[in-house]
């Protein structure tokens, strides 16, 4: 069912256990390019699965560094979406389950936060596992302290997920009476298989630029998360 704005912002104001699906379109008004987008990071590179793949990492190392390093986007800052999810948590139960590896949800202060996806941000050295700062591996991608390979903590095409981080959005999702899915086209799986985790009595708000593919009931809001939140 497609609602207003004010109807959206209604429905999340009077709903006391939230939890946030949120993807690459709460990140595009702090200045971060979508993936698929024709102004996203990928357009006009014939494959970006494959550059940002475990294969990828080990078979062509400063291929993978190269691409990786334009992901990064030190001077964004988070938005109104990022702040209203974060200051909820101060009077309401809030989940945040993010797609992003950006880190914004983190700087806004969001503190029950799931990085499904994991985190530019948070660097490590995967011959030693030391954890290493993003800001060296900005400027190069072997270890000082052991000469290994350095890469982020980020799911890569190819390699499963964490048991637990798939156990913590579960719960997140199953907790929640108001499942809140915004910017993503909601595709990717298993990110996408969360929806199913919800309780039979919660309600569904989709809340993005375009129609997403979604089973059973929800509210559909067509608009920019930015429109429904700065009312919030």
């Amino acid at each position: 069912m497609e609602i207003t704005v004010d109807q959206a912002v209604k429905m999340i104001q009077q709903s006391k256990k939230i939890t946030f699906l949120t993807g690459a379109g709460v990140s595009t008004p702090s200045g971060v390019p979508d993936y698929r987008s024709l102004q996203g990071v990928y357009h006009g590179l014939e494959e970006p699965e494959y550059l940002l793949s475990s294969e990828c990492l080990i078979r062509e190392p400063e291929k993978f560094y190269q691409f990786v390093k334009h992901l990064y986007h030190e001077e964004a800052r988070p938005n109104i979406i990022h702040q209203a999810m974060a200051e909820m948590e101060n009077t309401k139960d809030i989940w945040v389950i993010s797609q992003n590896i950006d880190g914004l949800h983190e700087t806004a202060g969001s503190r029950h936060l799931v990085n499904f996806h994991g985190s530019l941000y948070d660097c490590y050295c995967r011959k030693c596992q030391q954890a290493v700062a993003w800001t060296d591996y900005l400027q190069s991608d072997t270890h000082k302290d052991c000469g290994g390979q350095i890469r982020p903590n980020i799911v890569l095409y190819g390699e499963g997920f964490e048991d637990a981080v798939i156990q913590q959005a579960i719960t997140a999702v199953g907790n929640a009476e108001l499942v809140v899915i915004v910017g993503t086209s909601f595709q990717v799986h298993p990110f996408c298989d969360l929806i199913y985790e919800k309780r039979r009595d919660a309600k569904v708000l989709v809340i993005n630029q375009t129609p997403i593919p979604l089973a059973g009931e929800y509210s559909f809001v067509q608009a920019n998360g930015t429109a429904v939140f700065e009312k919030v």
